[in-house]
């Protein structure tokens, strides 16, 4: 693809972006005051928490928390706006099962593999027998499963769910969804199976041949079809924040994927360019939106008040948009690709701060006074780490693509350690908080053992502590070890080796966190365990039920 080529793709899309923007302006779709921001709550609501995933007495020291007044009794129209949001609830229930499920399995494959590859890294002849279990072969398929298993199933399963609630409407053409969710699941059985007998197409983040590749694009197409049906019956003036980031991680996805797999179009270092431009924006334009959209709807439903500043949700979204496309190219410095699309991915990946503090400083200025919640709610305690280690893993990022920074660290195991923080500690602890809401709402029973979600929560966070301050280190002293020309370059390996052994430590505490995660989800599932009260049903919506029976 030639200089004008490229040059003049980026121009169109920045247009189209424009005239996007323009529109929605003009519309009112833009609307940065606080009623905007209160959208998602019913009138009374704004004060009372919500959260499935505690206890009865956990329920009343949050509210305690989110409202240090007496609030006035619940009126007959706040109990219509809950029963019409618990409708809401039941028309996706069973699709956004089905993708939780699926998101369990991938989830356990995926840790499993993920800890056999870890150990490899310093046990080499372990299980060297099986040529699907060599490091090549496992790591690979430790990322594809939570590439494209773990985080789509869970972050689409949770769109899925947010977006009745917010569009006030039933899910339309659930059908859609379910259907392209098994042609999904599909493609990753077939793509996992055709990396473990050594079938790739040989590039990271796209290592499932394009054959297979078919069923995600149709497969995503017919997920994303519900969103447009039910957008086009929504029963509201404005569409929160949470919508446009959804909405276009559904749009964006595709487009990236079709671009990356089309066969017989990339070749040599066009290829290399596409391979990362695919591998940076599938992060910062599909998983990242919808975390951040989890973020945005729960968190202000836990502590029952709305964000601080719609302003600013508006600003990161849109800054997001516009900043992140090029990113990727700070991964090919010193490769052979044109010095200005290196120059370009690296203004923008500075400029990325811009989204990154505008989300940080709403997160901080929504949560003031409300952080002793953090002691009662499970889903509050993940999604808030998670939306702090966006900041972290994006600063980080950020000026990990200057050059002075990348000359250290490229080609080391410091950047291991940024992708974890990224899509582990930012992405999946924000769909993990986002689930242990979700759960009770969908199955109608609550979460069974309160101390496996705690035990959840300290194994996967001490867990990824231990890997990403180990990798850190190894990193850095790898690469300054690589640079310097009278050491062996053996030497760069070897003094890694520690640090690898405890990646293997954290790796295994998130492995143990994960365990009991799905055991949690499977007691569920299957009714075991007590039953302490009723938190997964709306209880003023109940109360009008019965009433209006009577």
């Amino acid at each position: 693809m030639s200089t004008v080529s490229i040059l003049l793709s980026a121009f169109i899309l920045s247009v189209v972006g424009l005239l996007v923007f323009i529109l929605s302006a003009r519309y009112g779709l833009l609307d940065g005051s606080s009623k905007a921001a209160a959208v998602i709550f019913a009138p009374e609501e704004i004060g009372r928490t919500e959260e499935p995933a505690v206890t009865g007495q956990q329920r009343t020291a949050l509210q305690e928390v989110a409202s240090r007044t007496a609030l006035p009794e619940p009126s007959a129209t706040l109990a219509l706006d809950l029963a019409a949001r618990a409708e809401a609830d039941r028309s996706s229930s069973i699709v956004v099962f089905v993708f939780l499920c699926s998101a369990m399995v991938w989830l356990l494959i995926a840790s499993l593999a993920g800890l056999t590859a870890s150990l490899k890294l310093h046990l080499p002849d372990a299980l060297a027998s099986q040529a699907w279990l060599s490091f090549g072969r496992i790591r690979t398929v430790h990322l594809n499963a939570v590439a494209y298993g773990w985080a789509p199933m869970a972050g689409l399963g949770i769109a899925l769910f947010v977006l009745p609630r917010v569009l006030k409407t039933r899910l339309v053409g659930a059908n859609y969804a379910l259907l392209g969710a098994m042609m999904w699941n599909a493609g990753v059985v077939a793509g996992l199976g055709s990396v473990a007998v050594g079938i790739s197409d040989g590039m990271e983040w796209l290592e499932i041949p394009w054959q297979i590749g078919i069923l995600f694009a149709v497969g995503g197409a017919l997920i994303g079809l519900p969103l447009v049906l039910t957008l086009l019956a929504t029963r509201v003036s404005h569409l929160y924040v949470s919508v446009w980031y959804m909405g276009c991680a559904l749009f964006w996805f595709p487009v990236l994927y079709l671009v990356a797999k089309v066969p017989y179009v990339h070749f040599g270092v066009e290829q290399a360019t596409m391979n990362w431009w695919f591998g940076h924006s599938v992060l910062g334009l599909f998983y990242t939106p919808l975390a951040l959209a989890s973020i945005y709807y729960f968190l202000p439903k836990i502590i029952g008040r709305p964000i601080q500043s719609y302003g600013l949700s508006l600003l990161g979204f849109w800054t997001l948009a516009f900043f992140y496309g090029q990113v990727g190219g700070h991964h090919l410095i010193g490769g052979p690709v044109p010095g200005w699309m290196v120059t370009l991915s690296i203004v923008q990946s500075m400029m990325m701060l811009i989204p990154v503090i505008a989300f940080s400083v709403n997160l901080h200025q929504t949560m003031k006074g409300h952080f002793g919640a953090l002691l009662y709610s499970p889903t509050l305690r993940f999604v808030t780490l998670g939306g702090m280690m966006y900041t972290l893993s994006s600063i980080q990022g950020s000026f990990e693509a200057l050059r002075s920074v990348n000359v250290v660290t490229h080609f080391t195991h410091y950047t291991v350690a940024h992708a974890h923080l990224g899509l582990y500690a930012f992405v999946s602890f924000a769909f993990f908080g986002a689930i242990y809401f979700m759960v009770p709402r969908i199955t109608q029973r609550e979460w069974p053992y309160p101390s496996l979600i705690a035990a959840h929560f300290w194994c996967a966070s001490i867990g990824i502590a231990i890997y990403f301050i180990a990798l850190t280190i190894a990193g850095t002293l790898q690469g300054l070890a690589m640079l310097d020309a009278s050491r062996p370059f053996l030497e760069s390996v070897t003094l890694t080796v520690p640090y690898l052994q405890a990646r293997s430590v954290g790796g295994g505490l998130m492995v143990l966190g994960h365990l009991f995660f799905i055991a949690n989800f499977a007691c569920v599932i299957l009714g075991l365990g007590p039953n302490r009260d009723k938190p997964a049903m709306f209880q003023l919506a109940d109360l009008h039920k019965a009433g209006a029976g009577s």
